[in-house]
């Protein structure tokens, strides 16, 4: 009992660690002073040299880590050291952290390359917005505890396995496979002052959204079969489609193995 009550112990820090982080990287990304004194444009100073390694290197760390602790055979390893139910409070942990990491030591490159006024600013920061809101939504119309770590604790509380996540479209996931990602998108590049820095940041983290799904697809269709490239070929990775695409019949669902 003691070590289930310090894996729901482990699993709340974790997810403690993640909302800093979110809040962070909102106020990160916003340049919102009232969230962060240390955002994309704003903190730290040195030469440009400087400042584009130091925040390549950031950026590469993060995405080696995500993904490598999100790969199944990683997965199947690190639980030979740890309990299973607390695989995904790990992974939450360890890239919020990496997150934090980022966010402080991040250099900017606050060189403008666009400045937009009025109402085109308006509408970018509304687009903004409507991506961290997508970003958020995403989460719950899956499931916002499993994805955090927090079911997976609640259950070994109670000395049960959760059970396996099944494969569902709901909403925006009728739309494009991957909501989240397109989320994050709209939040990096909607932006009515564009900066070299921020420039560099939104075009590196989409380069790794994109090969990143290519491997989380790949994962998927190992995990779902046939039901994952039906749904693969009816709705597209991350625009939606005006005109046409179908959705999944419920009967097509299964659960994960």
């Amino acid at each position: 009992m003691f070590a289930r009550l310090l894996i729901m112990l482990y699993a709340i820090t974790s997810y403690a660690v993640f909302l800093g982080s979110f809040v962070w990287a909102v106020g990160f990304v916003g340049n919102i002073n009232s969230l962060t004194s240390k955002s994309i444009d704003v903190g730290g100073s040195g030469s440009v040299t400087e400042a584009v390694l130091v925040d390549v290197l950031l950026l590469a760390l993060f995405a080696l880590q995500h993904s490598v602790m999100a790969r199944p055979a990683f997965k199947r390893w690190l639980t030979r050291f740890i309990p299973k139910a607390a695989e995904r409070s790990t992974y939450v942990l360890l890239s919020s952290l990496i997150l934090l990491l980022l966010f402080w030591q991040w250099r900017p490159i606050p060189t403008p390359i666009w400045r937009i006024e009025g109402l085109g600013a308006s509408v970018l920061t509304s687009i903004h917005w409507l991506g961290w809101l997508i970003v958020l939504t995403s989460t719950y119309l899956i499931d916002h505890f499993d994805l955090f770590g927090l079911k997976q604790a609640a259950f070994a509380l109670r000395a049960t396995e959760a059970p396996a996540q099944p494969f569902k479209t709901p909403l925006l996931y009728r739309l494009v496979r991957h909501p989240l990602m397109l989320g994050f998108l709209l939040a990096f590049w909607a932006t009515p002052e564009m900066s070299v820095g921020h420039l560099m940041f939104a075009a590196l983290n989409t380069a790794y959204i994109l090969v990143g799904l290519q491997l989380e697809e790949r994962d998927l269709v190992a995990a779902f079969g046939d039901t994952y490239r039906r749904y693969r070929r009816r709705v597209p990775m991350l625009l939606p489609r005006l005109i046409g695409g179908r959705d999944i019949p419920e009967q097509e669902t299964e659960a994960r193995p």
